[in-house]
């Protein structure tokens, strides 16, 4: 993909977008049941395909409207080993799992797109664990082992790149970062904050990417923060250091609420999506770099679309 704004990374000027929280939205807002929050056995009848398709359609209509690039996650957040096997789904079989889910991904890119460079197939890897407790934590060298059959996959079925979201402890983003390296994959590392700013583990989101580059001789083409509301990490970030300047996107949640909070709710906190949308603003104002923009748990299409009302010019291109 050389030589067109689309191409990836995102240059400085070009925006991507993303899509907003699929799994709150299934469940809270289509009803939809996902044992174990995994959204990846939808694939596996011609009806689940027609949600996510659903789902996706005006993300990428959006992306397409602004003339912006979009960054289509695979539906495979729960898609490992642990979480597969809490599903009946067997190691054999999840290789097949995370391929499918990947040509799933670019047969929507060809449908939905004129211009199908524009879509970045992005191979979607999550947590070994819970996203919102670092209670069972490996050594880099375990996750690299544990997490490079996912990411092997993505890369036989062609996908874009690997984006590791919702990562509450540095030792796993180092262990998928060098995972995606020795199989040639450009990967991007999402970490999650507590309301305090800090990793679920207690480290800052400074020493977690700061550690990450060091440790892996700066693999990640660069990070995010995804699963938290801004509230609790603007206060963290500032343009001047240099580390906050590997911090090219984000997907934040609709809710302030604390995980802890969100965990135990039983109905779907959307917020406020203009003042989200505002809070995106402020930020980008503050972090030029910020290209990648999307939402998280709670976010759903109009959060999207107030982001970009509030971010992007009508050219799409950053002001």
């Amino acid at each position: 993909m050389s030589g067109n704004r689309f191409a990836f990374p995102p240059s400085r000027d070009a925006i991507f977008l993303t899509d907003g929280g699929l799994e709150t939205t299934l469940v809270f807002l289509d009803g939809v049941d996902l044992p174990c929050f995994a959204a990846f056995p939808l694939l596996q009848s011609e009806e689940g395909r027609i949600r996510l398709e659903n789902y996706f359609r005006p993300y990428i209509r959006t992306a397409i409207e602004r003339d912006v690039g979009f960054i289509l996650d695979t539906p495979t957040w729960r898609a490992n080993p642990d979480w597969a096997a809490k599903l009946n789904v067997t190691p054999e079989a999840l290789a097949d799992v995370n391929q499918d889910a990947v040509r799933w991904a670019a047969s929507l890119r060809e449908r939905l797109a004129d211009q199908s460079e524009r879509i970045l197939i992005n191979g979607a890897i999550g947590p070994r664990g819970d996203g919102y407790r670092a209670d069972a934590q490996m050594s880099s060298e375990e996750a690299q082992a544990y997490h490079a059959p996912q990411i092997e996959a993505f890369r036989e079925a062609d996908a874009d790149m690997v984006s590791a979201v919702t990562m509450n402890y540095a030792e796993e983003a180092i262990g998928i970062a060098r995972a995606a390296e020795a199989l040639g994959m450009p990967v991007v590392i999402s970490f999650t904050v507590e309301t305090d700013g800090k990793l679920a583990s207690g480290e800052t989101l400074q020493s977690a990417i700061e550690r990450t580059d060091q440790e892996t001789g700066h693999i990640p083409v660069y990070y995010m923060i995804n699963c938290a509301h801004p509230t609790h990490f603007d206060g963290i970030l500032s343009a001047k250091e240099e580390w906050t300047r590997r911090i090219r996107g984000l997907r934040a949640n609709a809710s302030a609420k604390s995980h802890a909070e969100l965990d135990e709710s039983t109905e779907l906190d959307p917020g406020d999506p203009a003042d989200l949308a505002q809070r995106y603003r402020s930020l980008r104002q503050q972090m030029k770099q910020l290209s990648v923009l999307g939402g998280c748990c709670g976010t759903d299409h109009r959060h999207i679309d107030a982001i970009c009302e509030a971010c992007l010019p009508t050219s799409g291109w950053a002001a």
